[in-house]
């Protein structure tokens, strides 16, 4: 499996972007979500390999193990096992990505806000952090795969690469 990846060096082109992308997806497993569930099946075809991750430290340990092109983190990923009472990892999922070497481009996925101050507040603590992009939730899946094709046009110089 690590062989299949290339290490990324300055800015990528054609002859540089590896053949396959990571794309850590870091949902947490107890909130039902059609994005989490369907991104796999859409971007494999592209070259977008999804691996998920259902908590914190599950993230943890596969930004450790294997080099991660593209990241989407929900906010609200439990540090341990799949319970929505458990201590939100998401913030610290997002701090672990910026301080790698070549941190990923990293899109950002939020509960509804409670209120305008706490959107504001939290937009910019995520773009702090180092986000590509913040949605919202319930994310629509147009939605995400317009975020991602962003990405992959600014860091990837347009090159999606063949499965």
């Amino acid at each position: 499996m690590r062989s299949e990846i290339d290490h990324l060096e300055g800015e990528p082109d054609a002859e540089t972007t590896p053949s396959r992308l990571n794309l850590l997806l870091g949902y947490a497993a107890w909130r039902r979500d059609e994005v989490a569930d369907q991104l796999p099946r859409l971007l494999e075809p592209m070259g977008i390999r999804c691996i998920r991750a259902a908590s914190g430290r599950e993230a943890t340990d596969l930004v450790r193990s294997l080099q991660v092109h593209i990241a989407v983190v929900d906010l609200s990923i439990p540090m341990e096992g799949d319970s929505p009472r458990s201590t939100e990892a998401g913030p610290r999922v997002l701090q672990l990505l910026r301080r790698l070497e070549q941190p990923p481009p990293t899109v950002v996925v939020r509960p509804p806000q409670p209120s305008l101050r706490e959107s504001g507040r939290g937009l910019a603590d995520a773009l702090r952090e180092g986000a590509f992009a913040v949605l919202d939730g319930p994310v629509r899946i147009e939605s995400m795969l317009e975020v991602l094709r962003r990405v992959v046009r600014r860091h990837f110089s347009d090159h999606w690469p063949a499965a």
